[in-house]
């Protein structure tokens, strides 16, 4: 694990970088969801935590399994 994996500044704790796999693998766990659906809620919402999360719990709450709407 890397430094900057160990400190955040505090534009990134609110952000997800899709370009990072430590990251990817921690907001899969996090937000239950494979990677292709996390990465499509970062597509469709952007990329902040509090928007993909919103996202993904609307497509729950409506019963849709298909995330991809990009």
């Amino acid at each position: 694990m890397t430094e900057a994996h160990l400190k955040p500044n505090s534009r990134d704790r609110q952000r997800i970088n899709a370009s990072d796999g430590y990251e990817l693998n921690y907001w899969t766990r996090q937000l239950r969801c494979t990677e292709q659906e996390l990465r499509s809620a970062i597509t469709v919402a952007g990329p902040e935590i509090s928007a993909v999360r919103s996202y993904l719990q609307r497509k729950r709450q409506r019963g849709d399994d298909n995330l991809l709407c990009a």
